[in-house]
């Protein structure tokens, strides 16, 4: 079973700069998108569809929330719209499709790099506060989660990375949103309180593994290079992971792919 994870800074322009050409050599089995920056109709509107896979996508309210999307050649038993936080759902920020021995989740956190302190609605809210009150949201679904007997893959973008080797220098030295410290304790807590697996991780420890080069940081992608995409698993399939990578080759967005195997059959 191949997952693909990928953050597209907006479908439609991914797709104009070689998105379903270079998935079309993939031969992946799901493939999930974030910040796709569209209403959800248009997808099939606009044949924004790759050859062979079905979609299921969940807009925000605003095109700018990003929303998400899941594609998959295998049709799913079921397709769960929203965790049942009515801010992270208003906004589009998950969807999961159940198949018979695994479920895959889409996730897309708000982005706080660069307008940390900009306040957001009447209640003095700002946009780092949001992305704080979301992860603390996700988290608490993440505890329940990690409690089933279902496995579960996570394809996150959670717009934060964990360790030094995860970012580059430039964010060690700065007080840019991703690399805050009560941001990575964040994932302390995901990792090593709760559990979970960082799956690319688990095979590959070396630094400079980057899959973000944010246009704020006015950095190449050299020197401004930030680990925030990921494939979280539950415990239970840490030991079906087979092979993955990071495919920093790809010039459709400004988030690489974070392609990775698992030994787990999909179909019914």
């Amino acid at each position: 079973m191949r997952v693909v994870s990928i953050s597209v800074n907006g479908l439609e322009q991914a797709v104009e700069k070689g998105f379903f050409d270079w998935l079309a050599e993939q031969d992946a089995d799901v493939v999930c998108v974030q910040d796709h920056r569209m209403r959800a109709y248009e997808v099939e509107d606009k044949n924004l569809i790759p050859e062979g896979y079905e979609a299921y996508f969940i807009d925000g309210e605003l095109n700018e929330h990003g929303g998400v999307g899941i594609y998959t050649r295998h049709f799913p038993k079921a397709i769960m719209y929203g965790f049942a936080n009515e801010q992270a759902d208003r906004e589009g920020r998950f969807i999961q499709a159940d198949f018979d021995k695994v479920s895959v989740a889409c996730v897309l956190a708000p982005c706080a790099l660069g307008r940390e302190e900009e306040l957001i609605g009447d209640d003095d809210l700002t946009v780092l506060d949001h992305k704080d009150e979301f992860l603390d949201a996700f988290g608490v679904h993440m505890q329940k989660t990690l409690r089933k007997r279902r496995q579960f893959i996570f394809c996150a973008n959670l717009q934060s990375a964990h360790h030094v080797t995860d970012a580059s220098p430039l964010y060690h030295k700065t007080d840019f949103s991703g690399f805050l410290p009560h941001e990575r304790a964040w994932l302390d807590r995901l990792f090593d309180e709760m559990g979970c697996i960082d799956a690319f991780r688990e095979i590959n420890k070396q630094s400079n593994q980057f899959t973000w080069w944010p246009e704020q940081t006015e950095g190449s992608r050299k020197k401004a290079g930030i680990r925030v995409d990921y494939q979280l698993l539950t415990p239970g399939i840490r030991k079906t992971i087979s092979d993955g990578w990071i495919d920093g080759s790809t010039r459709f967005s400004d988030h690489a792919p974070v392609v990775m195997d698992y030994d787990i059959e999909i179909g019914f």
